[in-house]
């Protein structure tokens, strides 16, 4: 007896260690997430949690006493509250990783306990590039979320953000780009972005790499400038722009002479970023003294930034969170003097900027595109840059360039020397999509694959597809040259390319038809790639109907009353317009040159009309006969001899009655 009691204590104790540790891990752990110490939070409630991969709804706590031996503890979480702060802790760390399925334990409890753990559950399963899963997670969190503030507004962006990312990865044309990261010498240790050109070989850019001249090796933001040969950066050298020794500047822009440059400078103090426009002059290869923008662009106790010059040298762009915005960072412009002076400021508006933040702006002049970096729209994740054409006061609606422009990360700042259309022919961007802490250089291309233009050419009468046509494109630009020449096919059809689009003017012939030509415009989106041009008409050439001369019609003597041998001929006419029912006929009569101009025309018109009585009498339809004399005006033989005598023969040939084919 004295033994199994004597067991029973070594048993207990044991017990009782191990619960007064595991209580120890908890409280630890507890003590550590207080104090944001992420790292050892996360070990501790790992030793807390032990190996069990799952916490019960209502699982056993070795802190409350079973019977009366142990007294409740009340300064230590629970498990489920443990398992949520190990998940928090790894998604602080950004270890997404290990967070995730923590999280997804954290589903299993009371969701009124815990009502933002599906949220941040999606968004780990968004960071692990789980896409399909983190947009059912955050439609989840939806279902059960009914608070209106920042979760749900961000959750309701990111179900729209992983669709489009999906749909981006999946575009069918993702081969036409070549993307790829700069070498060690634009990227070396810390960040390098904003790149710039200072002229055609020369790249200006940001960068926080360690000052070997100073030997220090803070991380402080100067502005370097790189040789590039056939896209081969070389030659990395500090740009000889004066700078404090305690602050950082970069970000620069430059006035199209090449002579002044605009850059921001920036100092931070106490995690606080305070910002500001400075401008320099050129003087060789150094730079001077950079002067600080007055009041109207630099406004006191707001962040004035990234600095663009309008191409033609006339406007200055930048970002600024000051007041009167639309939210935190936008764009705004200010003019620039003929003497260099900046300003007044004016927003670009709410085309352009959000209630969120719209930073670092470029404008393309050969194709009117504003380009800038946004996190306030639908798209990869962070800033992602999009374009706008137009010009100062008025934007289309900005467009997210996707994927692989874009990346899931932070996508600022951009240069190109694209041609007159591609704007993504030659381009450099900063992005950190491939680093751990920091913006680094890229250089990207993309194929322009050639516009299809196509149409069809038709007879007017009925818009059928005429085949056979030819049709020859011209370019009015070179003197209407001819560039390009087709036969259209069965179907009236003709199709050609062109690397871009161009005003052209398409001219068709036909046989038996009258030329046509057709203008060949812009269309307003200049990416498609295909364009169809209206119908390019074609009117059928009519030939005159010959008239035919109805053979033994007879008048009497001076008036218009057939005689009875004329019968016959006029009943055969009846009987070939009773086998053609459409068809309708006009009957002429004319007379010889003897009598006067008025008689010969009334009683040519008389005769005509006495035919048309008799047909009409025969059962042919009035609507389909029409009449008219031509008195003596068309001869078909002279009634005169060229000596002057009179010519019977001839005269006998005038005096007729014809019939002509108007219409079958």
């Amino acid at each position: 007896m004295k033994r199994i009691l004597f067991t029973a204590t070594i048993l207990f104790s044991v017990i009782h260690a191990n619960a007064q540790f595991t209580y120890d891990y908890l409280k630890a752990a507890d003590n550590y997430y207080k104090r944001a110490d992420y790292a050892s939070a996360a070990q501790y409630y790992e030793k807390y949690l032990g190996n069990r991969k799952k916490v019960r709804k209502e699982a056993y706590n070795p802190y409350v006493a079973q019977g009366s031996v142990l007294k409740p503890v009340a300064n230590a979480s629970s498990e489920q509250q443990a398992v949520y702060q190990l998940a928090d802790s790894y998604r602080q760390l950004n270890n997404y990783q290990k967070a995730a399925p923590w999280y997804e334990e954290v589903l299993e409890f009371d969701k009124t306990k815990y009502p933002l753990a599906p949220y941040y559950y999606a968004t780990s399963l968004r960071a692990l590039a789980k896409y399909a899963e983190a947009e059912k997670a955050f439609s989840y969190f939806l279902e059960g979320y009914s608070t209106e503030d920042k979760y749900r507004t961000a959750a309701e962006r990111e179900v729209k953000n992983l669709r489009f990312i999906q749909e981006q990865l999946g575009k069918k044309d993702l081969h036409l780009y070549t993307i790829n990261k700069a070498g060690a010498g634009l990227n070396a240790t810390g960040a390098s972005y904003a790149p710039v050109w200072l002229d055609e070989n020369k790249l200006l850019f940001t960068s926080t790499r360690p000052d070997n001249k100073s030997g220090s090796h803070v991380y402080i933001n100067r502005v370097y400038q790189a040789e590039v040969v056939n896209g081969v950066a070389g030659k990395i050298t500090k740009t000889e722009l004066p700078q404090p020794a305690a602050g950082h500047q970069g970000v620069v822009s430059l006035t199209p002479d090449g002579q002044a440059l605009f850059l921001t400078r920036w100092t931070i103090a106490n995690g606080k970023k305070t910002s500001a426009i400075y401008t320099s002059k050129r003087n060789g290869d150094k730079w001077s003294d950079p002067v600080l923008l007055d009041a109207t662009i630099n406004v006191p106790g707001a962040n004035t930034q990234q600095p663009f010059v309008w191409p033609d040298g006339k406007f200055l762009l930048f970002a600024s969170d000051r007041s009167g915005g639309y939210g935190g960072f936008d764009i705004w412009y200010a003019p620039i003097s003929e003497d260099g002076k900046v300003g007044p400021a004016a927003n670009l508006g709410e085309v352009i900027n959000t209630p969120d933040n719209e930073q670092a702006p470029f404008y393309y002049a050969p194709t009117a595109t504003l380009v800038f970096s946004g996190d306030g729209r639908v798209g990869m994740g962070g800033y992602d840059f999009f374009y706008s054409k137009g010009s100062i006061g008025k934007w289309s609606e900005p467009v997210n360039f996707g994927h692989p422009v874009n990346s899931i990360k932070d996508d600022i700042y951009f240069v190109n020397r694209g041609t007159v259309k591609n704007i993504l022919e030659e381009v450099f961007l900063s992005s950190d999509r491939s680093a751990e802490c920091c913006l680094e250089l890229f250089s990207l291309h993309r194929d322009r694959l050639p516009k299809k233009i196509s149409g069809i050419v038709v007879s007017c009468d009925g818009h059928t597809p005429l085949p056979g046509a030819t049709v020859n494109i011209v370019d009015p630009a070179q003197d209407n040259k001819i560039i390009h020449t087709q036969i259209t096919g069965a179907d009236g059809s003709y199709a050609f390319n062109l690397p871009d689009y161009q005003p052209l003017k398409a001219e068709a012939v036909a046989d038996g038809y009258h030329g046509n030509t057709l203008q060949v415009s812009v269309p307003a989106d200049d990416e498609s790639l295909t364009l169809t041009t209206p119908e390019l008409c074609l009117v059928k050439i009519v030939t005159p109907a010959k008239p035919e001369i109805l053979e033994n019609v007879y008048y009497d003597f001076n008036v218009a009353t057939l005689r009875p041998e004329s019968y016959p001929a006029l009943d055969k006419l009846v009987e070939v317009l009773n086998q053609h029912p459409e068809r309708v006929i006009e009957l002429s009569a004319h007379t010889d040159s003897k009598g006067g101009k008025k008689f010969n025309q009334r009683l040519s018109e008389a005769r005509a009309k006495s035919c048309l009585e008799y047909l009409v009498e025969k059962g042919i339809d009035r609507s389909r006969l029409k009449y008219k004399g031509y008195g003596a005006s068309k001869p078909i033989a002279p009634n005169e001899n060229p000596d002057g005598t009179d010519n019977p023969e001839g005269r006998q040939q005038n005096r007729r009655t014809e019939f002509t084919v108007l219409s079958n």
